[in-house]
């Protein structure tokens, strides 16, 4: 009897002393596989560890689901990678603050892969005026429409690494997170573009909107729109420049004279001491910059550490708000379309800065400095570690 009374014991450690790591929070065990080519029927990956090959693409009328607590590795030396959603097709990726969707490149180097690209049908105002452009990510596809309420998915609880590599022609970058012409139906919600190449999140038109975002370590800009996006439900974004880095936001409606307005609350944008322009000679420094008709609403922002930048010969000053162009500080500045209030600026050399010898005046009510400016609100988590290191400090 003591016998059988021990043997029992020791099947018992066997079928529970599984390792936490390789479970989810279910108690789950993670799958495996290969993740290529077109989807082109409904498909569910369960929580598990994946390997994404090529630029697999979610045609129209497919839905991709993924599960939350997944992770999901390219390798660059297998040629280029990226996840992308055709127009009509939709990416579910529901993670959770402790079981995030991570997306990854498996030698963590900035550009090693093209990240997530959307397309939809949403509205878009191009260079010209037209409402349809073809993509600049080296995949040519058309983007633009009517359709303000476009759906893509939803993607909560996803992180993106590693991301930016020059895909198909070799001369275009690639973003964390690519949103061509999205439209507001598509769910946006507690994403991190981490260490990429380019922006960590772009909008090329569309109605979308993004909540509870966080771009670190990108050398470009870390968000970035064009082509008359017009979001008007964004709050909590955090940007955090470090190594290198150029704006913090760069806005731009294509050279159209617009009211497009997107809208946002909340906002952090950091730089770090000794973060250097992506490119030397183009000295890329301000928090926020405006040009080619670019506006926007915000309110509750904190500006801090954008400050002198020497190349070695030149102090060149960081500025808060910049405004690029003539046409911007006509148009847009001084036609009210430019709204910043409630901002706190703390270790930046300029406030408000025109280029050139542009001079920027806010009219009445249009901007206001603030020393309680609280900026974004976020709560740490799985969602927002890597490498044990917190990227919400």
């Amino acid at each position: 009897m003591k016998k059988l009374v021990f043997s029992l014991a020791i099947l018992s450690v066997l079928f529970t002393g599984c390792s936490k790591d390789d479970e989810d929070e279910t108690g789950a065990t993670p799958q495996t596989g290969e993740i290529t080519g077109d989807i082109t029927a409904d498909i569910t990956y369960e929580f598990g560890n994946y390997t994404l090959k090529g630029i697999v693409k979610v045609k129209s009328g497919v839905t991709l689901t993924i599960a939350a607590g997944t992770t999901i590795t390219c390798d660059k030396a297998n040629g280029d990678n990226a996840l992308v959603v055709e127009n009509g097709g939709k990416l579910i990726m529901n993670g959770t603050e402790s079981a995030p969707i991570v997306l990854s490149e498996i030698s963590n180097t900035p550009g090693s892969w093209g990240g997530i690209i959307m397309y939809g049908d949403a509205p878009v105002k191009v260079l010209g005026g037209g409402n349809t452009a073809t993509s600049e990510d080296g995949l040519s596809n058309s983007y633009g429409g009517f359709n303000a309420t476009h759906n893509g998915g939803s993607l909560r609880y996803v992180r993106v690494e590693f991301a930016g590599k020059k895909l198909a022609d070799g001369t275009k970058e690639l973003n964390g997170f690519s949103f061509y012409s999205v439209g507001s139906n598509t769910v946006l919600d507690h994403l991190v573009s981490y260490k990429g190449a380019d922006d960590g999140f772009e909008f090329y038109g569309g109605t979308v909107s993004l909540t509870n975002a966080i771009s670190y370590g990108n050398y470009d800009d870390a968000f970035d729109w064009q082509d008359g996006w017009n979001g008007q439900n964004n709050t909590n974004w955090y940007a955090y420049q470090v190594t290198k880095g150029n704006f913090g936001i760069e806005i731009e409606a294509s050279a159209n004279n617009n009211d497009f307005w997107p809208k946002f609350t909340n906002v952090t944008l950091k730089r770090a001491a000794g973060c250097t322009p992506e490119v030397a000679a183009d000295i890329q420094i301000d928090a926020i910059q405006f040009k080619k008709n670019g506006n926007g609403d915000f309110s509750n922002v904190v500006i801090d550490g954008y400050g002198i930048y020497n190349d070695g010969t030149t102090n060149f000053s960081g500025a808060a708000i910049k405004i690029q162009d003539a046409d911007t500080n006509n148009n847009q500045v001084n036609g009210s379309k430019i709204k910043i209030t409630n901002v706190k600026i703390t270790n930046t050399a300029q406030e408000i800065a025109g280029a050139g010898s542009i001079v920027v005046t806010f009219p009445a009510g249009q901007f206001a400095a603030s020393t309680t400016a609280t900026g974004a609100s976020l709560s740490p988590g799985a969602w927002a570690t890597v490498s044990g290191t917190n990227l919400i400090p």
